[in-house]
């Protein structure tokens, strides 16, 4: 048993695959699903051979090179690995790997759900009935608008993006995208999918504008003050990527002026912590980061990071291997 090697998981995982890291390594679980900190990473970087971290978890150039490390695989829980200094982790020789492809379907539809949920103001109308508030049907009451003949901007054409599209095609949506690289004929074929010339330009003729774009420097308030201001006042923004990719300042004013007409947001610029006129905005549709949350996807992220891992102490390349 000594010689197996040791894993610390930083958060709760769904039964079956804590039953699974438990069985192949010396596992250490998350006993109360809150984030380590500074201090517990730093613990768990010297006394563990592999760890297993989530994006509540920041791992920095100091914790990478901090003498001691005994970490040699970061088996990253989740797609997005902004919260992780790859460069730093590439410089102390500790690969970094993480579960793309399995959360796909799940945040697609977190994302349709949020278009649905601001474009007929159906977050409104819940918290009107539950507050005792709800007087009866009458025509004048909550009108919100149809999907069915819209424009739809996708900001980001990857699998995600594309898995929104398709489902967003059978709402009756006209897609739009917009990515640094074209996607290819047969996929905008697929899709009825058309290129924008930039974010920018989509923004300006798209009705619903949905974000599908990795976080760090290059994405950082991509949607600011001057992209709101080019959108339609009917039209609604909806984020599933990343919180930074918004300034969440620029997205609550845009939405306090009637510049935007709504906003659905599963993701926040300083989560947990959301902007006060987001919280306090009726047309705000606001999620506690639901994207991956089905028991299919969150099993199966679980799962591939364990792949990764098997990999690694096999002494071969991990699949999703990053840095």
């Amino acid at each position: 048993m000594t010689d197996m090697p040791s894993l610390c998981v930083t958060r709760r995982l769904p039964d079956p695959v804590e039953q699974h890291l438990a069985a192949a390594w010396r596992t250490t679980l998350s006993a109360d699903d809150r984030p380590l900190g500074a201090e517990g990473l730093a613990r768990a970087m010297a006394d563990y051979d592999a760890l297993m971290p989530t994006i509540t978890d920041s791992i920095d150039a100091a914790l990478l090179a901090a003498p001691g490390r005994r970490v040699r695989i970061i088996a990253n829980y989740g797609a997005g690995v902004d919260h992780i200094d790859l460069d730093a982790a590439r410089a102390a020789g500790v690969v970094v790997t993480n579960t793309p492809d399995v959360l796909t379907e799940a945040t697609a539809e977190i994302a349709i759900l949020l278009m649905l949920m601001a474009s007929r103001r159906a977050s409104e109308g819940e918290r009107e009935l539950r507050a005792g508030a709800w007087s009866g049907w009458r025509p004048s009451h909550l009108i919100g608008q149809g999907l069915a003949g819209r424009t739809l901007g996708l900001v980001g054409f990857g699998r995600i993006a594309q898995a929104t599209a398709a489902k967003a095609r059978g709402l009756g949506l006209r897609v739009r995208y917009a990515s640094r690289t074209p996607a290819s004929p047969d996929v905008e074929a697929a899709l009825g999918a058309s290129r924008a010339a930039s974010p920018q330009a989509l923004a300006a003729e798209c009705d619903i504008l949905s974000l599908h774009v990795p976080g760090g420097d290059d994405t950082h308030h991509l949607v600011d003050a001057a992209l709101l201001a080019a959108m339609k006042p009917h039209a609604v923004v909806v984020n599933t990527a990343r919180g930074s990719v918004i300034d969440e300042a620029a997205l609550a004013g845009a939405l306090t002026v009637g510049r935007i007409a709504a906003v659905g947001l599963d993701v926040y610029e300083h989560e947990p912590a959301v902007h006060p006129q987001l919280l306090a905005h009726p047309r705000a549709v606001l999620l506690p980061h639901l994207g991956s949350a089905t028991i299919e996807a969150r099993s199966a992220m679980g799962m591939r990071a364990a792949a990764n891992l098997e990999a690694f102490f096999r002494g071969e390349e991990p699949a999703d291997r990053v840095a």
